[in-house]
């Protein structure tokens, strides 16, 4: 299909995009667990999870512990896992990170979704009991994974270009920090420097001139008319003298050259923010698997 998303025609969604956008639907089920899977997707490979974390839960039941109930709340940004009572967050699943969703057929309380785990990287299972809500919540993490690819379509190129220009000037900023910090030390040493030179060369009894006053930076102001003169001798030679600007390429106050960021390549911000552009951007392509039912995004390379 070249649709980017196809579903079955007997499926519909259960809320309205505002819903999902503005707000998150909340549903309450019980937790049996997750368990670590080899494939992101696969009918037989989330079977095989159920089957493992439904035996657990069954002697976990035999010695009297009762299963975990938690509240998941779902919106185009994720879907959480929460306590019921103190909302703590036990688990929060980013969309572009799941992969397959489905509810079983022969038990229709079980629902299951697999998630790539955002610190390991290893694809998780997780598994619930709902005993009304199992094909609705499953269609809801679906409907939530249409809106979440949708709008990334429609701004994720402009947010990742914007992104990578904020990044970009944000590094430059730190750059010229350290700079700004370095440039001052030196003028730091070098007043010092001065102060001893003038100590060690005055006459006994002479009264030392007092430094210029120096502006908010510790610094002293500059004057352009005054600069040369400004700059004593030392051991009757002539200080070096100040290189020429070049004309072709202009700098800023701090000897750099000014930013520019429509010309802010690849490697102009933070490693960490382009790794999670990257991520986001698979996670999206790979698409999820909604019993049987594969959503993707063919378009994604083309438009981002």
């Amino acid at each position: 299909m070249n649709r980017a998303f196809s579903r079955k025609k007997d499926k519909t969604w259960m809320h309205t995009p505002e819903a999902l956008s503005k707000h998150y639907i909340p549903y309450n089920a019980k937790f049996l667990g997750s368990a670590e899977v080899e494939q992101p997707k696969g009918t037989e490979v989330v079977r095989d999870a159920v089957r493992k974390l439904k035996f657990a839960r069954h002697i976990k039941k035999s010695e009297g512990q009762k299963i975990p109930k938690v509240e998941l709340q779902i919106s185009i940004y994720g879907v959480k896992i929460l306590e019921p009572k103190t909302k703590e967050v036990q688990h929060n699943c980013q969309l572009h990170r799941i992969s397959f969703c489905a509810d079983d057929k022969t038990d229709k309380r079980i629902f299951t979704f697999i998630c790539k785990d955002s610190e390991s990287n290893k694809h998780l299972c997780y598994v619930f009991d709902s005993e009304k809500c199992a094909e609705e919540i499953t269609l809801t993490i679906g409907q939530a994974f249409d809106l979440a690819y949708r709008k990334f379509l429609e701004s994720g190129g402009k947010d990742v270009e914007t992104r990578k220009q904020i990044a970009g000037l944000q590094k430059r900023i730190q750059d010229l920090e350290t700079e700004n910090m370095e440039l001052k030390n030196k003028v730091q040493d070098l007043e010092n420097q001065l102060r001893v030179t003038q100590v060690s060369t005055s006459p006994a009894g002479s009264v030392v001139p007092k430094s210029p006053s120096t502006d908010i930076f510790d610094m002293i102001p500059f004057s352009p008319a005054s600069h040369q003169a400004s700059v004593p001798t030392r051991n009757g030679t002539q200080p070096p003298p100040v290189p020429s600007r070049s004309t072709e390429i202009k700098r800023d106050l701090f000897g750099a050259e000014p930013f520019d960021p429509f010309n802010c390549g690849a490697g102009d911000f933070p490693p960490d923010i382009q790794s999670k552009l990257d991520e986001m951007q698979e996670g999206f392509k790979m698409g999820l698997t909604l019993e049987g039912t594969v959503f993707h995004l063919d378009p994604l390379d083309s438009r981002c």
